[in-house]
C-alpha cells in the first residue's frame, strides 16, 4: 500500500508486475425492492449468477486457482457467509476457494474490493474475486436495532453515538439546511440522474457489463405456489419521463418541511455484482493478460459526523488524491454515489467537480442503490465507460452510514 504514497500521475499509470488489476466487473440488473422483476429472488442467488458469468467468462482459469472470494452485503442474515459460500460452491467455485463477507454499509462492496486488493498486494492471495449482493426486498428493514442496544445507548451523553443510529433521511435533511443545498437544485440534479440513465440505457452502454438472470416471478403475491420462470436482463428502476416539475410535486419524505423526497433519494433496490481480481504478473502466467480491463490503485477511507454522513466523499477523496499525488483535475471520471441529491450536490460543490464528469450514466437516483452491491455496480459502470470515452482515471465514492467515506482511484488499461 505504501507504495502508491505521492506517486504523481505518471507513475500511476505506468504498468508492473505488482499491480492489482480486474479482469472483469459484471453485475446483474438492478430491480426495484418489492415492484422490482428480481422481487422473488434470494440475495445469494443474485450473487450466485454473477460469480457463474465471471467464471465462465474466462474458460481457461481454473476456478481452483481462485483463491479468496469477498463480497459486501449489509442486510442479510447471519451476514450472509453461509449462503454467500453456498452460491460459490453452487457454480463450480470449489471449496479449496476461500469465502467471507464484510459489511461497512453503503461502502461493503468497494470494502470488499479494497480487502481483495489488499491481500493481493501483501502477497496473501493471486487471485481472488470481490463483489456485493443485496436483497432489499426480502431484508430490508426485518430487523430492528436489538432492545438492549437501543435502551442502553439511545440517551447516550455521546451526541456522535446517538446520531449513529439517525435516520439516513434526516442526515440528508441536515446536508440541505447546513450547506444550503435547494429543493430545486435537488430536483435538477435527480432529474438529470434519470435523464443520463435512460440515455445510457438506451444507447446499450450498460450491457456489457449486465448478467441476465433468470429466476421465479410470483405475479401475485397472494399466491406464491403459481410461479414462473423469466429472464431478467435491463435496470426497472429507471423513469425516462422523469422531469424537474414532475419531482417538484413530491412530498418530503423525512420532515414535514424538509427537501429530500422519494424522487430525489436513491431507489431500495436489489441486485449483485463481482469482479475478478489478480496480480498483473499472475495473469501473464495465466495467459490472460489481454483480459486486463483496469487496475485498483489505491482506497481511502475517513470518517465525519454520523448526523451528515453523506459529506463523506467530500472527505475520502481529497484524502485519496493527497495519498496518490494527484489532484481532481487529473480525474477524467467519477462515480460519486447518490445517496440523496443533497449530499451527492453537496459533495460535487465542495471538490469543484464539474457536473459533467460526475455519474455520466446516470447514479442511484436513477438506478438503485442495493447497499452491499452498488460499489461493484458502479466499478462495472466505471470501467465501462472509461473505456467507451477513452480515458485513464477515474475515482469510485461512498458516504457511509454512521459518518464515513470512502474513496478508490481506478485506472483503466
Amino acid at each position: 500500500m505504501a507504495g502508491f504514497l505521492k506517486k504523481g500521475v505518471k507513475n500511476v499509470l505506468e504498468k508492473n508486475p505488482q499491480d492489482i488489476v480486474f479482469l472483469s466487473a459484471l453485475r446483474t440488473p438492478i430491480t426495484r425492492a418489492k415492484k422490482g422483476k428480481l422481487r422473488d429472488a434470494y440475495d445469494h442467488e443474485l450473487l450466485a449468477a454473477v460469480l457463474k458469468a465471471t467464471i465462465t467468462k474466462f474458460p481457461n482459469l481454473d476456478p481452483a486457482k481462485i483463491d479468496d472470494i469477498c463480497v459486501g452485503t449489509v442486510l442479510a442474515e447471519l451476514g450472509g457467509s453461509k449462503a454467500g459460500r453456498m452460491a460459490a460452491n453452487h457454480v463450480g467455485i470449489p471449496t479449496t476457494t476461500s469465502f467471507s463477507t464484510v459489511n461497512r454499509a453503503c461502502a461493503s462492496g468497494l470494502s470488499a474490493i479494497t480487502s481483495i486488493a489488499n491481500s493481493i498486494a501483501v502477497g496473501q492471495i493471486d487471485v481472488g474475486i470481490a463483489g456485493g449482493m443485496e436483497s432489499m426486498t426480502r431484508n430490508y428493514g426485518s430487523r430492528a436495532i436489538p432492545t438492549k442496544l437501543w435502551s442502553e445507548l439511545k440517551d447516550s451523553p455521546v451526541k456522535e453515538a446517538r446520531d449513529c443510529i439517525m435516520n439516513m433521511g434526516i442526515t440528508s435533511e441536515n446536508v440541505a439546511e447546513r450547506y444550503g443545498v435547494s429543493r430545486a437544485d435537488q430536483d435538477a440534479f435527480a432529474a438529470e440522474s434519470q435523464k443520463r440513465a435512460a440515455k445510457a440505457q438506451a444507447t446499450g452502454r450498460f450491457d456489457a457489463e449486465i448478467v441476465p438472470v433468470t429466476t421465479r416471478w410470483v405475479a401475485d403475491p397472494e399466491k406464491p405456489d403459481e410461479s414462473e420462470n423469466i429472464t431478467v436482463t435491463r435496470d426497472d428502476g429507471i423513469r425516462e419521463n422523469t422531469t424537474v416539475e414532475k419531482l417538484s410535486t413530491m412530498k418530503p419524505a423525512f420532515t414535514p418541511e424538509g427537501s429530500s423526497t422519494a424522487g430525489n433519494s436513491s431507489q431500495v433496490s436489489d441486485g449483485a455484482a463481482a469482479a475478478l481480481m489478480m496480480r498483473r504478473s499472475t495473469a501473464a502466467e495465466l495467459g490472460l493478460t489481454s483480459h486486463i480491463i483496469g487496475k485498483w490503485a489505491g482506497t481511502q477511507v475517513a470518517g465525519c459526523s454520523p448526523d451528515e454522513m453523506g459529506v463523506g466523499p467530500a472527505v475520502a477523496i481529497p484524502k485519496l488524491l493527497d495519498y496518490a499525488g494527484i489532484s481532481t483535475s487529473d480525474i477524467n471520471i467519477w462515480e460519486i454515489n447518490e445517496a440523496f441529491a443533497s449530499q451527492a450536490l453537496y459533495c460535487v460543490r465542495k471538490l469543484g467537480l464539474e457536473n459533467a464528469v460526475v455519474n455520466p450514466n446516470g447514479g442511484a437516483i436513477a438506478l438503485g442503490h442495493p447497499l452491499g452491491a452498488t460499489s461493484g455496480r458502479m466499478l462495472a459502470t466505471l470501467l465501462s465507460e472509461m473505456e467507451r470515452q477513452e480515458v485513464q482515471l477515474g475515482v469510485l465514492s461512498k458516504c457511509i452510514g454512521t459518518g464515513m467515506g470512502m474513496a478508490s482511484l481506478i485506472v483503466r488499461e
